[in-house]
């Protein structure tokens, strides 16, 4: 049972390639997700790693859109799934907003919804498929 669980903003190569490599695994491999369309819009998000007792577990990132402030990318790994990695991967993200995020979105894994909803998203319109996986568009309320 992991005892310690972290999560902070990098931007250094050294993290931002912990990042990538735990959503290649739980994306590419794990989700069959297209590889061209995992790598988008890097360079422009605020990305976020979560470590468990020090080793890289989950990872995120926010980024400003035309509609608002979108949350991506939310991944944790299989052995580390059912610790709380993913919510302390979201309550991070959240609280790292600009104080003027007044629209906050993300497109949910339909099985990871009940964990945004956690958080205080709700689901907006249809079902849909993005990279082959179904989601729903939830907002912020």
């Amino acid at each position: 049972m992991p005892s310690k669980t972290e999560v902070k903003k990098v931007n250094n190569p050294a993290e931002l390639e912990k990042v990538f490599a735990i959503r290649r695994e739980v994306f590419v491999d794990e989700q069959n997700c297209p590889p061209e369309l995992e790598w988008e819009f890097e360079d422009e998000s605020t990305h976020f790693l979560a470590t468990v007792d020090g080793e890289p577990a989950g990872a995120a990132r926010w980024r400003k859109t035309e509609k608002g402030y979108k949350l991506e990318r939310f991944a944790v790994l299989s052995k580390y799934r059912g610790y709380g990695v993913g919510g302390a991967l979201v309550k991070a993200v959240i609280a790292d907003l600009p104080a003027d995020a007044d629209y906050v979105y993300l497109h949910g894994q339909v099985q990871a919804c009940g964990l945004y909803e956690k958080y205080g998203f709700q689901k907006t319109g249809p079902e849909f498929e993005e990279a082959g996986i179904k989601h729903y568009k939830m907002v912020l309320a």
